[in-house]
């Protein structure tokens, strides 16, 4: 099948399928005789692994680092556990860095009186003269 196809197949645009086939995260696809890229039933395979593994966030590196493993029939699971709980602690603590920001700007929202006047803590923390209360 062609790229479009594959791309149309797996979620994954053709522009992604190249720079996956690139970086080598997917294995260069075979050629038809007019040159066009095409894929098989592996390489589908592949790229759903990568679409699957791209939603839970892993970044290119851990992506390669699982191909590798779900690769290796001989792989430890421990491995693998290692990076998925390495992820999660980065998710976590994403997660714990936009709750603060979050609620920062509900805090800075709920101090602002939202009138026609020129006064905003918003725009004062944005400018950095909230603790000095000093427009720059």
């Amino acid at each position: 099948m062609n790229i479009g196809q594959a791309a149309e197949m797996t979620g994954i645009s053709a522009k992604m399928i190249r720079y996956y086939e690139s970086i080598g995260l997917l294995e260069p696809a075979a050629r038809n005789a007019s040159g066009y890229r095409s894929y098989g039933d592996k390489a589908l395979h592949t790229l759903r692994f990568i679409r699957r593994a791209r939603d839970l966030g892993f970044s290119v590196a851990q992506m390669q680092e699982l191909l590798a493993l779900w690769r290796d029939r001989d792989r430890a699971s421990a491995e693998v556990k290692r990076i998925a709980l390495q992820h999660v602690e980065g998710l976590e603590r994403k997660a714990a860095e936009l709750q603060q920001m979050a609620d920062t700007l509900r805090h800075l929202a709920d101090h602002c009186k939202g009138n026609n006047r020129p006064e905003c803590p918003i725009i004062d923390e944005l400018g950095g003269s909230a603790d000095t209360g000093k427009a720059p």
